[in-house]
């Protein structure tokens, strides 16, 4: 009996038809799992990608306030300033770059993200009042350094201003003291024998024999500038040989002209008045004295106030 017939016929269409369906049912599931798979690999994808952009940015952003704190340091340093805090922040910067750079190879979470970025908030807001600090230092300074270069003008004014006073000073008191110098008028010489005579000659000549001592007188000129107090009279009294009379024991010595030592026979102390007054040296060489032309001189407060010649034949 034939299986072929018409029923069976349409059975098997109906279940050929029924797998078709179920295949393509099968198929389209299939596609649409491949769709949904791939939308959210691609998703992921996004995601990662958008956390790599995240995390480098940050990194930047703590690039630039560790470079922006560095220059802050360098500007107080440069004004001779320390700030430990400045340094403190470098620090904990270079932390936070150092676990930022670590996320490269590991979860870079939305937590860490909240994190550093309010980190970065309030790092920016503590370099924002540091740049307005050092702002006004350098204001401060600005202010000071003038002030000091007003000081130093007005400093080297005032010593230019003391120099030439002192200068003036100096010249006054040169002016004052070459006013002030003494003058001796009427220096005469005179010879005393060894009878105690005193003799005199116009032509200051005289015998050596006869010579005993000799007298020096002069008179003080007035002088209204010479203070008026004790001073000294040096006499020198130098020998046609050109060497000055010397001798300890007749009350010789050494005084200064001009910063050089000289040599000097006598010396008189006397309270100077300015009533022209009259004062004189005998002066006993206690040997024989040498022929030919004697000089001398008087010397007070280091001028030579005069000077007078004689001759002993």
């Amino acid at each position: 009996m034939s299986t072929n017939t018409p029923e069976n016929r349409s059975n098997r269409k109906l279940l050929i038809g029924g797998l078709l369906v179920v295949l393509i049912s099968i198929n389209g599931i299939l596609i649409y799992m491949n769709y949904q798979k791939k939308e959210k690999t691609e998703e992921q994808a996004e995601i990662i990608k958008v956390k790599d952009s995240e995390l480098e940015n940050q990194i930047k952003v703590y690039e630039a306030l560790k470079a922006d704190f560095e220059r802050q340091s360098q500007e107080l340093s440069a004004m001779g300033l320390e700030n430990d805090s400045l340094e403190a922040q470098i620090s904990s910067i270079s932390a936070d770059l150092d676990e930022l750079r670590g996320f490269r190879k590991r979860s870079y979470s939305l937590a860490d993200q909240r994190r550093f970025r309010d980190r970065a908030s309030a790092f920016e807001k503590q370099l924002q009042e540091k740049d307005n600090e050092i702002s006004r230092l350098k204001q401060d300074n600005e202010v000071l350094f003038t002030e000091n270069t007003d000081l130093k003008t007005t400093q080297t004014r005032m010593s230019d201003s003391l120099t030439t006073m002192r200068s003036t000073n100096q010249e006054l008191n040169q002016q004052v003291r070459i006013a002030s110098r003494l003058e001796a008028k009427g220096l005469n010489v005179n010879i005393i024998n060894q009878r105690g005579k005193e003799k005199e000659d116009n032509d200051n000549e005289f015998r050596a024999k006869q010579v005993d001592k000799l007298r020096i007188d002069f008179t003080l000129a007035r002088n209204e500038v010479a203070k008026k107090e004790p001073k000294t009279v040096y006499m020198r009294m130098i020998e046609p040989d050109g060497a000055a009379l010397y001798n300890l024991s007749t009350g010789s010595g050494m005084f200064q002209i001009d910063g050089e030592e000289m040599y000097y026979t006598a010396k008189r102390d006397f309270v100077f008045d300015n009533s022209q007054q009259a004062l004189s040296f005998t002066y006993d060489k206690n040997a024989e004295y040498k022929k030919g032309q004697h000089t001398v001189e008087l010397y007070a407060e280091g001028f030579l106030i005069g000077k007078t010649t004689f001759i002993l034949k």
